[in-house]
């Protein structure tokens, strides 16, 4: 019987351990942003050139002819030739859902980057945007596309080492004994102004007025056109980068207690912030890499988050998977149907809101900058 309880207690105290940290705010946030996902994904199937009505655009997303069609899934998943369906779902299945399926991988991707570079600067102002990332993923990427377009499949792994050394850039421009929340930032804005020149200047070399105008787009934040070659491409990165997200809670909450308690605590300090880096890297590139230079979402859903559940890392990661996909998916309706027929940017309608929040942030808090 002592065995039992004993057996049962350590039982009691790993679940504990393992979930004692899921509170009400958590689930509370998650279900609401899993409802404005829906919300969202549900006017984004209904409204179109096409048009169709709230009914017959959701009988077409749970058409069991697709649903459970296995060929279907081919095309949609490894890119087979799409088969023979109605009209309704071929709108529905092959152009505009998966534009909600992009923005859901973009907004998961985004949030939690700036959610790791936060903890790992221990800086609330980082962000994929802020730090020079997303600057030098899009360098990378617009030099793919106006020189060496045959390499666009690669462009996941190609946007990823654009931003890792833009990041390393930065964290070199910054290193002076360590670094501090207000040289990492400068020294991103200093990194994110060069290379954004050097986009810029690639337009010249650009002989093709179509790319040229798919690069401007591309270099705002768009989903307009995307579908399920996108998908293909985002989503085992974003997989990897957010089971790693999620493994490495623990770690990211060490690094928040500082450099000399991580340490004390057995913690390889500069290995563990580099590595975590990569994760933050691979996510943002990831997004890049299909919807192009979204500002504002990695910097503003992390901030959301930690004033709905706290710092905790395992509950922060698990709270921007789940609201930033509610963003995007917010945001690109925004974009679609807010000048409609005309579609703008979905990166101009995050800027919009990113702005006002973040000048509302620095008017709340005194002191903005480490955490």
């Amino acid at each position: 019987m002592a065995g039992e309880a004993v057996t049962g207690s350590r039982s009691e105290t790993r679940r504990e351990r393992w979930l004692g940290w899921v509170d009400g705010s958590l689930f509370t946030l998650c279900v609401g942003s899993i409802l404005v996902v829906v919300a969202g994904g549900l006017v984004q199937v209904s409204f179109g050139a096409f048009t169709m009505s709230i009914a017959q655009a959701w009988q077409a997303v749970f058409n069991p002819d697709v649903i459970f069609s296995l060929r279907a899934w081919e095309a949609f998943v490894l890119g087979a030739e799409v088969p023979e369906m109605g009209e309704q779902s071929l709108i529905v299945w092959n152009i505009r859902l998966p534009r909600v399926f992009v923005a859901i991988l973009v907004g998961m991707n985004l949030a939690v980057s700036g959610a790791i570079f936060q903890a790992v600067t221990r800086n609330e102002l980082a962000s994929p945007f802020i730090l020079g990332v997303s600057s030098g993923a899009g360098l990378m990427i617009l030099l793919t596309l106006v020189v060496f377009s045959g390499l666009s499949a690669f462009l996941p792994l190609i946007a990823s080492i654009g931003g890792a050394v833009a990041f390393i850039i930065v964290y070199a421009i910054a290193w002076k004994n360590g670094t501090s929340p207000v040289r990492l930032v400068l020294a991103g804005v200093i990194v994110g102004t060069v290379f954004g020149s050097l986009q810029t200047a690639l337009f010249f070399f650009a002989d093709d007025l179509g790319v040229v105008q798919s690069a401007i787009a591309w270099t705002t934040g768009s989903l307009t056109g995307t579908d399920w070659e996108q998908v293909r491409m985002a989503l085992p990165w974003t997989g990897v980068a957010m089971l790693l997200a999620l493994i490495s809670s623990r770690q990211l909450n060490l690094l928040l207690l500082g450099e000399s308690t991580a340490k004390s605590l057995g913690m390889s300090v500069e290995k563990v912030r580099f590595a975590l880096s990569g994760v933050a890297v691979l996510a943002a590139a990831a997004s890049i890499a299909v919807a192009g230079i979204v500002g504002f979402v990695g910097l503003i859903v992390p901030h959301m988050v930690r004033n709905i559940v706290g710092s905790d890392y395992r509950k922060l990661v698990i709270g921007c998977v789940f609201a930033g996909p509610a963003l995007m998916v917010a945001a690109d309706v925004g974009a679609r149907l807010a000048l409609n027929p005309v579609q703008i940017p979905v990166g101009i309608v995050t800027g919009l809101v990113g702005g006002p929040y973040f000048l509302y942030l620095m008017r709340k808090q005194q002191n903005m900058g480490e955490i």
